[in-house]
């Protein structure tokens, strides 16, 4: 059996990349609304806002131009139920730069491991990158990190970029990141 062009094969490769993530998504929703997360690691008032760092591959699936990815973000630790808004900023080593907010929900599997899947929507310029064909860019994530007793964590977190076809051409991007969060109280000595 034939698998057809390489065009062909990514985009059967974006599909199952997209199914994952919403299968992801389902999951996380599921876990949180039957209480399978643990009741003293579920969101509450005890949790802290995250100073965020990520460093990864930046157009891993496509690699139509793959470059080093940096974000900085900030997590926001009240919300409503386990939903909190984020904001941050990506950017690549070939120069794009992606302001980006949303909203994410913290789901903890037990004391030291947590699912977290995000959707933000920004503004994006390519600068020497991928052109994502608009302005306007969609990133949908899903990450899972391991929790020190002080509450930072480390983990790895895939997502898409794209514009979800507003814009003429819609190539779409995927990248994968190692992040660290920082809790801002130990920063603050709170």
């Amino acid at each position: 059996m034939m698998l057809g062009t390489r065009d062909n094969l990514r985009g059967k490769i974006v599909q199952v990349y997209r199914l994952a993530i919403a299968l992801g998504f389902a999951l996380s929703g599921f876990v949180a609304a039957l209480g399978l997360a643990t009741p003293g690691a579920r969101a509450g008032e005890d949790d802290p806002s995250y100073l965020v760092g990520g460093i990864g591959a930046y157009d891993l699936v496509q690699d139509d131009n793959q470059a080093i990815d940096f974000r900085l973000e900030y997590r926001h630790g009240k919300g409503l139920w386990i939903i909190k808004p984020w904001i941050g900023v990506e950017g690549t080593s070939d120069g794009a730069v992606y302001g980006v907010g949303g909203l994410l929900a913290d789901i903890n599997l037990g004391r030291r491991i947590v699912l977290t899947p995000s959707f933000g929507v920004g503004a994006y310029t390519e600068g020497d990158g991928k052109d994502l064909g608009h302005t306007v860019e969609f990133r949908s994530q899903l990450e899972l990190a391991y929790r020190f007793d002080n509450r930072s964590r480390i983990g790895v977190a895939f997502s898409h970029i794209s514009n979800a076809s507003i814009g003429e051409e819609n190539p779409g991007t995927e990248v994968l990141n190692v992040y660290y969060a920082y809790p801002l109280d130990a920063l603050f000595g709170r």
